[in-house]
């Protein structure tokens, strides 16, 4: 599923209507039968007839003027809100507008005076239609838009959206003043990046993807992004044959732990093994050995070289390098602790390493201390790096807020730079990939906030890298799985009492739905 900015869908549009020739008139018929439709399965469930819709006067409030027409044909009662006056439109709104008059539809011009009355009509509604702004937003809405859009909210009725939230930036989730609080979104002709990325994504509710005619072939050349899907982790699995053994599937290194730190090496390993990898060997330093042996049962242990203060040395590097060779993926950083001896080694096996890498926790944070991903090239090892906002704000040299802010931008960034495959953790979880395509997550949860998650994610990752799954690929399909893990968990957990090793308990749940089909996205595609 292609995922739109502002630009990128009015390209498709200009394409659409002036070389496919399809009339602007066609695509705004569509678009509002498909909002109707949802409006009307949204007033079966409360059992409510009485719509108002408040309309700009854009193409959005066009959309909205045909929604209108057809639940009136349908018998529901049916008001327009127009925040401007009949003078100001043009072209297929003019005309839409123009329609509705002619089969007196109620159209009321709506200024600042009559936002009282507004108020009044509005509280006795049962489904309120926001065909305010689209994705024309320009900065904070002002003066009557952005009473109306604090009215709307304050009342507390049911708000289905027409393509994005008003007052949503529809290109990166920003939020940049007041905004719609949605019950649901229908978006036209493809999802927009900003409903499904934060801030923005708490703005949206439940996400319908309307079908207005434009040619798919358009769209899936229109832009650089694309939502994470069952269907398509479940086509890019490995193969797993009949005659298989455990060589088969993948030796996975993970190099992870210190002291106080055993558990973040015990979950990387853990969910690696509920991955798929064959085999799973974990470097952690000698005098933490016995502790992981202890934890672990199916993973293998390697003691190295350790500082006083009980991490990896540099002088594990020989040992490191013995093993190597019979390794498919090494996953370094875990509970790695901030000693500059295990900084040295993390530099020089991101040097010499030829394997595929994950680095991810402290191994983040010794490469930005010391500048090492700065002086990567294309023929440096196929490099996954897996931050949150804290880490990513530390490596590109910024503020979390710049990160967060545009959290798609601070992702492409950081590919782009490190030549690598990023993933900026959090909600709404982003991959992105040198050449500038992204991916944006929906699976997951805010029970997932707790120390460890973040481990697990990396062992799935370790152990697809390992199966032989490309870089960019075992990304988005460990971060879509880690989420699904989350929200499985959560169903027999809850958000207060979720763990990271609930996590790793649901993984063999989580793939047996992938395989079997039966996953349930967080949007719908409207035919």
């Amino acid at each position: 599923m292609r995922l739109l900015t502002a630009a990128e869908m009015r390209a498709v549009d200009t394409r659409v209507i002036q070389d496919i020739g399809i009339p602007g008139m066609i695509l705004m018929e569509n678009a509002g039968r498909q909002v109707a439709e949802v409006a009307a399965t949204f007033l079966e469930g409360v059992q409510g007839r009485k719509v108002s819709i408040i309309a700009g006067k854009g193409n959005n409030g066009g959309d909205g003027l045909v929604a209108a027409r057809y639940l009136d044909n349908l018998g529901y009662k049916v008001r327009v809100f127009l925040l401007a006056r009949a003078t100001e439109l043009t072209g297929d709104v003019l005309a839409n507008y123009q329609i509705c008059k002619q089969l007196d539809i109620d159209i009321q011009e709506v200024d600042e005076k009559y936002l009282s009355k507004l108020r009044f009509c509005l509280s006795l509604t049962d489904l309120i239609i926001d065909a305010l702004l689209g994705t024309g937003l320009k900065g904070p809405p002002q003066g009557l838009i952005a009473q109306t859009i604090e009215l709307i909210n304050d009342v507390e009725k049911a708000v289905l959206a027409v393509d994005v939230p008003s007052g949503l930036d529809a290109s990166n989730g920003a939020v940049p003043g007041v905004c719609i609080q949605a019950d649901a979104t229908v978006t036209l002709a493809a999802p927009k990046v900003g409903l499904f990325t934060y801030p923005g994504a708490e703005h949206v509710g439940q996400v319908y993807v309307a079908n207005i005619g434009i040619p798919p072939q358009i769209l899936e050349s229109a832009g650089s992004g694309a939502l994470l899907k069952a269907s398509s982790v479940k086509e890019l699995l490995p193969v797993r044959p009949s005659d298989g053994h455990k060589g088969t599937f993948g030796h996975v290194l993970i190099l992870a732990g210190s002291v106080g730190m055993t558990g973040a090496a015990t979950l990387t390993a853990r969910a690696a093994l509920r991955s798929g990898a064959g085999l799973v060997s974990l470097g952690v330093p000698t005098s933490l050995n016995d502790i992981l042996e202890v934890k672990l049962t199916e993973a293998m242990t390697i003691p190295l070289p350790e500082t006083a203060d009980r991490g990896l040395s540099i002088e594990a590097l020989p040992v490191i390098h013995d093993h190597l060779g019979r390794m498919d993926a090494l996953v370094m950083g875990p509970g790695l602790a901030s000693n500059p001896s295990t900084g040295q080694l993390v530099e020089a096996l991101l040097q010499e390493v030829s394997c595929p890498v994950v680095l991810d926790a402290d191994g983040l944070n010794l490469a930005a201390k010391l500048g090492v991903l700065e002086r990567r090239t294309n023929d440096s090892c196929p490099l996954v790096i897996t931050p949150h906002p804290g880490e990513m704000a530390r490596l590109l040299r910024c503020s979390i807020g710049e990160i967060q802010t545009d959290r798609v931008a601070a992702a492409l960034t950081a590919a782009q730079r490190f030549c690598c495959t990023a993933v900026l953790k959090g909600a709404g979880t982003v991959v992105a990939a040198p050449n500038g395509h992204f991916w944006v997550n929906t699976t997951g949860n805010v029970g997932m906030a707790t120390g460890g998650t973040g481990d697990v994610l990396s062992g799935i990752l370790g152990a697809l890298l390992a199966m032989g799954v490309p870089p960019i690929a075992a990304a988005g399909m460990a971060v879509y799985a880690h989420g699904l893990a989350g929200d499985l968990a959560l169903k027999w957990r809850g958000e207060i009492s979720l763990v990271a090793g609930d996590l790793t308990e649901s993984l063999s749940e989580v793939w047996q739905a992938i395989q079997q089909e039966e996953v349930k996205e967080h949007w719908s595609y409207l035919v």
